[in-house]
């Protein structure tokens, strides 16, 4: 019960913040954030946003820096939204998610390489002895004729 109320809250947190930063903040530091997950202790007392920026080593910290400043805003605004008794702590964690990425897309990009060579020697590839290995019925039965 306990955790389904976790996800429930960590859900509507995550989509509270997103809205929140869509309409954009009074920071010009602010890049363009999107938040990856919300993780929401099971006393519910703190929240973990997990954010990423697009852009350069640099707009991710100046994106990380403004949102530290407007924690205690977006902290205020959730909780008037949420409706609940005690609104959660946040902490913005940024997410690994970017550098991962650009090492996904290498893997897959090799994988289909490797996959386009395999093809390449499949098409070129002839079968082993006959073409057709197996002995159909119907030709035994013409053979006993």
């Amino acid at each position: 019960m306990g955790s389904e109320r976790q996800a429930r809250l960590a859900d509507r947190i995550r989509v509270l913040i997103a809205e929140r930063l869509e309409k954009g903040l009074r920071d010009p530091r602010l890049g363009f954030v999107t938040i990856t997950d919300v993780r929401v202790t099971g006393d519910l007392q703190h929240a973990s946003v997990f954010y990423t920026v697009l852009g350069s080593e640099e707009e991710r910290l100046a994106s990380g820096a403004a949102l530290k400043s407007a924690t205690g805003m977006i902290r205020s605004e959730i909780g008037r939204q949420l409706g609940v008794r005690l609104t959660p702590t946040l902490e913005f964690i940024p997410d690994a998610l970017p550098d991962n990425a650009g090492h996904i897309e290498d893997l897959l990009r090799e994988a289909h390489e490797r996959d386009a060579q395999v093809a390449g020697l499949a098409a070129s590839a002839s079968f082993a002895g006959e073409a057709d290995p197996y002995v159909k019925p119907r030709e035994l039965e013409l053979e006993e004729d």
